[in-house]
């Protein structure tokens, strides 16, 4: 299991935003000139594979993403394996993916506090275990990618694997049966008995184990879905504001058409939408709106 780390500024001698840039480009051979740029989370990503290469697959982890909702897919593999390893961190993703400095540079100093008490120094191809993708950085965070976009060359060493976390303590009820396994007597009929239960404990331990990854993963995706709602709801939101500007457009009229209709045999929940429909009242929500704004 990982070693957790506790930070604030003031308990923790923190690096400076250039010392950590080097820490993290000399790590995973990157070009990064801004901190901000760690709001994808393909970094993090990255490192924690380096750390733990069983609790996380690289695959999953968009290297060369420049949307908002592609972020957030990478800060959700980052909790799935920090909930592996056993991590409770709770991060702030909805204020990451904005790559804004303080709250970028803030969770940067925690990782590497946490890299620090984790790292056992062992040798790490960072180009080869993302299989050479290229990865976003600099303008290419806001800009669409150029067909002259030079690839990163795949080096030739074998990253070397971390030990796999331990397992999970053994209930108190099967460690009292521990100790007849080893004064067990020479009998060949009574060493049976303590085979079979350590067998059994085994299984239920890694069954355990199973059922832990499965619950944390869950979590995880339940929090990452609320945000993209969240998300998605503020963007549709904008939309209708500015269309309530020129509800006269016939265009405009038909694009809050769609927004109102409901699907069949699908009612809106109480109190969530209390919108005229298109056709009416559009005077008096006008008028709120531009109060409220």
């Amino acid at each position: 299991m990982a070693v957790n780390v506790f930070h604030t500024s003031s308990t923790t001698d923190s690096l400076s935003r250039q010392d950590m840039l080097q820490w993290i480009n000399q790590s995973l051979q990157l070009n990064y000139t801004k901190i901000e740029e760690m709001c994808s989370g393909a970094a993090y990503c990255q490192f924690l594979h380096l750390l733990f290469p069983d609790a996380i697959s690289l695959k999953k982890v968009k290297f060369a993403t420049r949307l908002e909702h592609e972020y957030i897919n990478n800060w959700k593999v980052l909790q799935v394996a920090l909930k592996k390893v056993g991590i409770e961190k709770p991060i702030a993703v909805e204020k990451l993916v904005k790559g804004r400095f303080q709250d970028n540079f803030e969770f940067v100093q925690w990782f590497k506090k946490f890299f620090d008490a984790n790292y056992d120094g062992h040798e790490y191809d960072p180009v080869g275990a993302r299989e050479g993708q290229s990865v976003a950085t600099g303008e290419s965070l806001t800009k669409p990618p150029t067909s002259a976009a030079a690839s990163s060359k795949t080096s030739s060493g074998i990253a070397r694997q971390v030990a796999k976390p331990k397992p999970v303590a053994a209930p108190p009820a099967a460690v009292a049966k521990a100790p007849a396994k080893v004064a067990a007597p020479a009998t060949k009929a009574a060493g049976v008995a303590p085979s079979a239960s350590s067998g059994e404990l085994k299984s239920l331990q890694e069954e355990n184990q199973r059922l832990q990854g499965q619950i944390a993963e869950f979590e995880v995706t339940v929090q990452s879905l609320e945000t993209e709602r969240d998300f998605y709801f503020g963007k549709l939101r904008d939309i209708e504001v500015v269309c309530q500007q020129s509800e006269d457009d016939p265009l405009i009229k038909q694009i809050l058409e769609i927004m109102y209709a409901t699907a069949d045999g699908f009612s809106p929940p109480e109190g969530e939408l209390d919108v005229p429909p298109p056709d009416e009242g559009y005077e008096q929500q006008e008028e709120v709106e531009q109060d409220e704004y």
